[in-house]
């Protein structure tokens, strides 16, 4: 019964291949919706999906972005009435249909947030593995402050301090070449993973060819430094050490006004220290980056200076 069952799945996935490779577009995307209604009341969940992706799929690369897009909406609704859990199979099957998306599209937008939001099974922010694979896609065509966002909430420090990497040698000053990497760790720091933060200055500071050769640490560049001892304080929980580095270092930390408000908050998280009420008055406005939302809408001068499009992390 069930091998009957899919070849009439199949049979009918032929038929609706057809009707777009000779153009009929509109008829096929109709066709698709009304499998959609159907399969759905009677529960067919793995048929259903399996004919929306290959829909979308088919229809994206045909430059129907429109009628494509619909459909890979409709698998993320369907993966989540299915209460399908997240999983390496339909992650990179949604990021796939998200790179062949045309990134002009407003669905766009729409199928990622409906997508991190099916992936929020145990973690609250979303799948690490999905954030990778779309922080990738948005590497590649070149919008790094998109995949900034992605890959803080990703589970590779590696691949991101890559791109930080890239980023700098294309587009940042010479001068600006710790600021990267500190405003990176500290808002790992900031979002509780440690372990992000440390392979990610890791492999920055031993790959980026301005500082692969400088043999550190300690390094020449003072922030380095300051990074590399604020990690040891936070593994070994050294507050006070965290506290003679702040004051250490308080010209180079004053290089952007933002650290010293990612420094008081990783002091209350990591050390227990409360934040001195000055600091709470005076950085409010800071303060109130600080509780911004990392998917926002990215903004309209991405390819601007990527320290000050940067949206900070959620610290809640």
């Amino acid at each position: 019964m069930a091998a009957t069952g899919q070849r009439g799945v199949n049979r009918v996935l032929d038929k609706l291949e057809a009707s777009v490779n000779s153009g009929q577009y509109y008829e096929a995307h109709q066709m698709y919706r009304t499998l959609y209604f159907r399969y759905l009341s009677q529960k067919k969940y793995p048929d259903l999906l399996n004919l929306l992706y290959k829909g979308s799929t088919l229809l994206l690369q045909r430059d129907q972005h429109g009628s494509g897009a619909d459909l890979a909406i409709l698998v993320v609704d369907v993966l989540t009435k299915s209460e399908t859990k997240p999983c390496d199979e339909w992650i990179d099957k949604l990021a796939k249909l998200f790179e062949i998306m045309d990134s002009s599209i407003p669905e766009r937008e729409s199928f990622l947030t409906n997508a991190v939001k099916w992936s929020m099974d145990s973690n609250k922010k979303g799948h690490p593995l999905l954030h990778k694979k779309i922080a990738e896609v948005y590497w590649k065509e070149k919008k790094y402050t998109a995949a900034h966002r992605h890959f803080l909430h990703s589970s590779d420090g590696v691949a991101y301090a890559n791109m930080l990497i890239e980023l700098h040698t294309t587009k940042g000053l010479k001068s600006e070449i710790d600021l990267f990497i500190t405003q990176a760790v500290l808002q790992f720091l900031c979002l509780r993973n440690v372990q992000m933060a440390t392979e990610t200055f890791d492999r920055y500071t031993g790959s980026h060819p301005r500082i692969k050769n400088d043999k550190g640490p300690p390094y020449i560049l003072p922030l380095l430094n300051f990074l590399w001892f604020l990690l040891r304080a936070i593994e070994q929980r050294q507050a006070n050490q965290f506290k003679v580095l702040r004051n250490w270092y308080a010209i180079s930390i004053k290089r952007d006004p933002n650290y010293s408000v990612y420094l008081d908050n990783i002091g209350r998280i990591w050390f227990g220290i409360e934040i001195p009420q000055e600091n709470k008055n005076s950085g409010s406005l800071i303060g109130g980056l600080l509780k911004s939302i990392i998917g926002e809408a990215e903004s309209s001068d991405d390819e601007g200076d990527f320290g000050a499009n940067c949206a900070a992390p959620d610290l809640d």
